[in-house]
């Protein structure tokens, strides 16, 4: 009985777990990566199936907000090695497995 309980817990603890958006890194001003962060949770919700899609809305909005040379990746399992401007990028999860990244440069 006690094992299955433990499962259930740690079934429990898992989905929970991932229920709001994770910055993995960042080193954006405050306001600008909270603007961000919710523009990409709002984009994967509406193309929850459209990776491109939430890349694109993601972008086009970043570029008239802040400006152009904004680049998105929305995706699973992508490694990266990029050059950014000083105080705009963004790395985060979203929904468990779904990772967004976002930098402007030059």
């Amino acid at each position: 009985m006690d094992q299955q309980e433990s499962e259930s817990q740690q079934k429990e603890d898992t989905s929970k777990r991932h229920t709001y958006p994770l910055i993995r890194n960042s080193d954006m001003h405050e306001e600008m990566r909270t603007e961000a962060m919710e523009l990409c949770v709002t984009a994967c919700e509406k193309f929850s199936s459209n990776n491109e899609g939430a890349a694109r809305m993601i972008k086009e909005t970043l570029d008239k907000k802040f400006g152009p040379a904004w680049h998105v990746v929305v995706g699973e399992g992508f490694g990266f090695e990029i050059t950014h401007e000083v105080k705009n990028i963004l790395y985060m999860f979203f929904g468990g497995n779904q990772a967004i990244l976002l930098w402007k440069c030059a």
